[in-house]
């Protein structure tokens, strides 16, 4: 697979398939690899690109911590979609990656065609523990490297109902975390996650968004759960799919119907009608 470079650093992606396109932006427990059945669905009628942020190899690791603020991966969502000639896809994330894709609807609004916004938010409720249980994991992936990511991760709340429901793909899950790099994924807890601006500080910004937006998430995923009911009650072109007995990995634990909510979505955005919104003549 290719790379683009953007601000000296390299980004490893993925762009398959033909028609309107979608770029898909990873959670950050995982990478690109994540998205495989959303983009062996989706392909088949849209043009898919998928990427690996920086911190992420193939990606380059920047050494700096400072460079892997919230700001720097909308930055470099932007240099991707330039590189690539994408003048307004459809932009879609997960996790840290439904942060990004909102934070990059606000700053770059014109450049969105539409928003897909899944699991998205945590660190707005409880702010003051979240904040601490990030601090630990950060601590960890320094002392003990992928494996401090997975001693966080695979005891969270929101994590559970996957493991209990699919045990196989729970496992797969839990051996990507243990392939990611540890230097990217400290730098990214204590900045990029950390530093981020809660949901709800985005108050304003959101209700200018005019763009198509859906939000998703699962009704077990409670570090979420708030803040994507903010979105939509805030975003005036925006729709709330919950998610049954699902967690914080929605597209890995209910692949079936993210596919199809994320088909049913982008058709009526081409379509130029998604409930009171329309593409205009």
């Amino acid at each position: 697979m290719p790379f683009v470079t953007v601000d000296g650093v390299r980004l490893w992606y993925e762009d398959v398939g033909e028609g309107s396109p979608l770029v898909l932006c990873h959670e950050f427990a995982g990478d690109m690899r994540a998205w495989e059945p959303q983009v062996r669905a989706l392909a088949r009628r849209h043009r898919i690109v998928r990427w690996n942020y920086r911190g992420y190899p193939p990606s380059d690791v920047p050494p700096d911590e400072a460079d892997y603020g919230h700001d720097r991966l909308v930055a470099d969502l932007l240099g991707l979609l330039d590189a690539l000639g994408l003048e307004r896809p459809h932009v879609g994330g997960i996790a840290t990656g439904g942060n990004l894709v909102l934070n990059f609807g606000i700053a770059h609004a014109h450049r969105a065609k539409s928003l897909i916004v899944c699991g998205a938010g945590a660190g707005t409720s409880d702010r003051a523990n979240w904040l601490a249980g990030a601090a630990k994991m950060a601590d960890d992936i320094d002392a003990m490297g992928a494996e401090g990511i997975v001693a966080n991760v695979e005891h969270a709340a929101q994590r559970t109902v996957f493991r209990d429901k699919d045990p196989k793909g729970w496992a797969q899950f839990v051996a990507t975390m243990r392939t990611l790099d540890p230097v990217g994924a400290a730098h990214m807890v204590r900045n990029a996650l950390s530093r981020r601006l809660p949901v709800t500080d985005l108050g304003e910004a959101i209700a200018a968004l005019r763009m198509p937006v859906l939000v998703v998430v699962g009704d077990q995923d409670v570090p979420a759960f708030e803040a994507s009911r903010f979105i939509r009650d805030t975003a005036p072109h925006a729709g709330l799919a919950v998610l049954p007995m699902c967690g914080h990995t929605l597209n890995l634990e209910e692949p079936a119907a993210t596919n199809a909510l994320f088909a049913d979505f982008l058709a009526a955005v081409d379509a130029g009608r998604w409930g009171g919104w329309s593409a205009g003549p």
